[in-house]
């Protein structure tokens, strides 16, 4: 696999041509006209990137504030699983490290590391074992490697209409903005408070620092509550243990969350995580495909799963967020990888305890921001009106079922709205 830095690939477009406009990141160079190859324009995905070129120093502390800010989606689901099941915290966190740090290498860029959402609902709704979890991510990594070796990602990508993707951007957008006000409605106080707070920072010369900001202010408050004490820490080195499921546990992950996950896998955490990335880092189109981001999440799996780690893959509103926040570089996911490789390390079982410090309300109003910029995009605004239905009702059915529904009706709906088009064109 051929990595590159900003502007040093430009040779293979077979995953994502190249993209309209001017629009460009730090230090990034114009697209070239064009469509991305998973059917979308360059002005429809993400927020918009901007064509200053900051200094390192900035680069460098935007990569440290971006490095936190998908705290909104990864605390609630690690402290809801920690509380429903004995998973082992040092598995756990030294699996999401060492992904996190593969991930940088590999893509040069904040592309996220998420736990799979499905399998962490069946986890804290207690539908899963531990023995599960492992088979579930060995299941997973597998059918993602078959996938992308015989490229059927890229090709499912190559084939989405660019109304169904914008719909389904919309609906992760929309998914973001919910997820972050429930979070913040759990102490509305405190998450006000970090949301103002977010808003008054993005009109100072302290932006980059926002959700830096947050984060550290909420562990602070966390820490100086009367009825909250700081838990006993004990450090000391601590290993992942070796966890091989049997076939039993194979049977019932299969049975219970294989498909669910699969869907939202192939759709968030590939095709949609590769058309934002393409939108927002244009010159590296052709290292962040569907294809190689289920390559990646398909190989840490099956690596990783035997030694305790909760299946993970990457994500859209996760490079969403972190974009918002001033990540541009892989430095960032190396951060956050760092960051819980050496909680899972030292801290072992006692990590969860230092996590429930954080109040959930003030992480999760960094959601909130990132999801408007997202749903609120400019292909949103610009769109005629029988091609803004099909984004609308996309958008819609993601958020209140699932992505993978969301892709089904609003390839449906494209369907009847091509077939209106024609109909209208032989009527005239």
């Amino acid at each position: 696999m051929r990595h590159s830095w900003p502007g040093g690939n430009h040779a293979d477009t077979r995953d994502i041509a190249t993209l309209t406009g001017s629009r460009h990141g730090y230090g990034d160079k114009p697209a070239a006209a064009g469509r991305t190859a998973l059917g979308t324009p360059q002005s429809t995905l993400g927020p918009r990137p901007s064509g200053q070129r900051p200094s390192p120093r900035s680069r460098w502390v935007g990569d440290l504030s971006g490095a936190f800010a998908d705290l909104g989606t990864f605390l609630p689901l690690m402290v809801g699983m920690f509380a429903a099941q004995p998973l082992d915290p040092v598995g756990v966190l030294v699996g999401f490290g060492l992904f996190a740090l593969a991930t940088a290498m590999i893509y040069r860029r904040p592309v996220p590391v998420q736990p799979m959402k499905a399998v962490a609902a069946l986890v804290i709704a207690g539908g899963l074992t531990v023995s599960e979890v492992a088979a579930s991510g060995l299941l997973l990594g597998g059918i993602l490697c078959l996938l992308a070796a015989m490229g059927v990602v890229g090709a499912l990508g190559r084939r989405i209409p660019h109304t169904v993707l914008s719909g389904i951007q919309f609906g992760v957008g929309l998914y973001l903005i919910w997820a972050g006000i429930k979070l913040v409605l759990q102490d509305p106080l405190i998450g006000l408070m970090a949301l103002a707070g977010l808003l008054l920072l993005q009109w100072t010369r302290f932006k980059p620092l926002a959700a830096l900001a947050v984060v550290v202010g909420a562990a602070l408050w966390g820490l100086l509550q009367a009825d909250v004490a700081l838990p006993g820490l004990s450090l000391g080195l601590s290993l992942p243990r070796l966890n091989l499921p049997d076939l039993h546990s194979l049977w019932a992950s299969a049975q219970g969350v294989l498909l669910p996950q699969l869907a939202i896998t192939l759709t968030n955490a590939t095709l949609i995580t590769a058309a934002i990335a393409a939108d927002l880092f244009p010159q590296d189109r052709a290292r962040i495909t569907p294809d190689r981001l289920a390559w990646s999440s398909g190989v840490l799996n099956l690596l990783l799963a035997p030694f305790g780690a909760f299946p993970m893959c990457h994500g859209a509103g996760g490079l969403v967020v972190q974009y918002k926040f001033g990540a541009r570089t892989g430095l960032a996911t190396a951060i956050f990888g760092c960051s819980c490789l050496l909680l899972g390390l030292f801290l072992g079982s006692d990590a969860p305890a230092l996590l429930l410090l954080l109040p959930i309300a003030a992480i999760g109003a960094l959601l909130i921001p990132a999801g408007i910029d997202l749903a609120v995009s400019k292909r949103l605004r610009k769109a005629q009106p029988d091609g803004l239905v099909v984004i609308l009702l996309t958008g819609i059915a993601c958020v209140t079922v699932h992505v993978a529904f969301g892709l089904l009706v609003g390839l449906a709906l494209e369907g009847l709205r091509t077939l209106l088009m024609r109909g209208r064109g032989r009527a005239e």
